[in-house]
């Protein structure tokens, strides 16, 4: 198994920017499909973005597309989430997930058997 920490949480206003980083170890993460997900106090964990093993394929959460970018730099075994024009709904946690696959990147949480402890975003209006 791979291990992910994630990092770049914090405190923001609205329309204000942040870069989240998954970093792995024990593993390297250049042969993981990463998922970016975010969870809210009594709701599901949803998916936000996700890419493939090498970058080639992205894919995002409509309510998050044209204002989040999910990249990777498998030299650093880490993946990032930069998010611009940030909204009070985007505040949650997030998480990153990973799964070993050639194919993907994958939007239900039971594809990933990896997962970070977390990383809280708030949205100030």
């Amino acid at each position: 198994q791979v291990q992910l920490v994630e990092s770049g949480g914090g405190l923001v206003q609205a329309g204000g920017s942040l870069r989240l980083s998954c970093a792995a170890s024990g593993r390297t993460l250049g042969v993981y499909v990463v998922g970016w997900f975010r969870q809210v106090p009594g709701k599901e964990r949803v998916f936000a973005a996700g890419i493939s093993w090498n970058g080639g394929s992205t894919s995002y959460a409509d309510s998050v597309k044209g204002r989040f970018t999910i990249s990777r730099d498998n030299a650093r075994n880490t993946v990032y989430l930069q998010m611009d024009s940030l909204k009070p709904e985007d505040t949650a946690v997030y998480y990153c997930a990973a799964t070993r696959s050639y194919s993907g990147p994958y939007r239900s949480t039971s594809s990933y058997g990896s997962w970070g402890q977390g990383t809280q975003v708030t949205v100030s209006s």
